[in-house]
């Protein structure tokens, strides 16, 4: 059987999305039960980038589905310098049933799970975060009890792999999502293309503005990110002065509804792209949304282990 890799979003299909969420709340209901990777079956954790959720959380969800996780230090490695990212990926195919990656450039992922063998998982890239927007949707699914139909607005710095994933998993779940970012700071063309290729089978849409408050008026769900993703510290102050103007307050966000919820993956910057008084408010769900990211793990780990014949 071939094996199942979950490398963007839209690697799985409306209908799989669903069945990936459920399984996530079933997980969640009870965390200690299912048990498709015992044996212990390996899991290899791989982490380029610097990450507190992304690692506990698979660490933790990997030990309550019976399995394994092998952390493999990706500077030791030298992956793509010491050794080719097709070799390294032979090799840890012999050596785990299951491959994730934490990294930055999606080609390395993809040339990853062309060689591997085995499922490989999108722990996050430059272009796309998966497994966070799988933890988002189910949050928001918890709170609203629903996704299909409901309005997101992501605002502040849309050219970013939260951004992509939003249109493209929000599609895929039926939902109407708003980018409100600055001329020169949304998703590339070919993401809102792909995300409305999508909806016209779900009912979903992805659109974009440049006002802040338009993109926030009646929604649901309002979401924003750190304006200075890892890598680009340097641009930190020009960033801040285009930004400003986007940045998630209590003003901000009066012009959702009034039982609107507030979403941020972390880590958060409390006075740049969102007020202490938002995200530590009562419409804040972002603790929940961290917690879910080992549910939701745990849901796509066993889909992909199912899929490719490993339990």
């Amino acid at each position: 059987m071939t094996a199942r890799s979950f490398l963007r979003d839209d690697d799985l299909s409306p209908e799989e999305l669903a069945r990936v969420l459920d399984l996530a709340a079933t997980l969640k209901a009870d965390p200690y039960g299912p048990k498709p990777l015992a044996g212990p079956r390996t899991v290899a954790t791989i982490y380029d980038k610097p990450t507190l959720r992304t690692q506990t959380s698979f660490a933790a969800g990997i030990a309550e589905l019976g399995g394994h996780a092998m952390l493999v230090d990706g500077g030791l490695a030298g992956i793509g310098r010491r050794e080719s990212v097709a070799d390294v990926a032979r090799v840890l195919g012999r050596q785990a049933s299951i491959i994730v990656w934490r990294t930055y450039a999606q080609d390395r992922l993809e040339e990853m799970a062309s060689y591997a063998g085995v499922p490989v998982v999108n722990a996050l890239t430059d272009d796309f975060h998966p497994c966070q927007l799988l933890a988002d949707l189910l949050t928001v699914r918890e709170h609203k009890g629903t996704l299909a139909g409901l309005r997101v607005a992501f605002v502040g710095d849309g050219a970013c792999n939260m951004g992509n994933s939003w249109l493209l998993a929000g599609a895929l779940a039926g939902v109407h999502v708003v980018i409100g970012a600055p001329k020169g700071y949304a998703p590339e063309a070919s993401m809102f293309d792909r995300a409305n290729e999508i909806g016209a089978g779900t009912g979903g849409s992805a659109s974009w503005v440049t006002d802040a408050a338009e993109a926030v008026t009646d929604a649901d769900v309002v979401v924003t990110d750190t304006w200075v993703s890892m890598g680009r510290e340097d641009e930190a102050q020009a960033r801040l002065a285009v930004f400003s103007p986007y940045a998630l307050t209590e003003e901000l966000l009066a012009h959702a509804k009034p039982d609107a919820i507030v979403m941020h993956c972390l880590p958060a910057y409390r006075g740049k792209e969102i007020a202490a008084s938002v995200i530590d408010g009562p419409r804040s769900v972002v603790w929940d949304e961290a917690e879910n990211r080992r549910h939701a793990q745990k849901a796509i780990l066993a889909f992909l282990a199912a899929e490719s014949g490993l339990s």
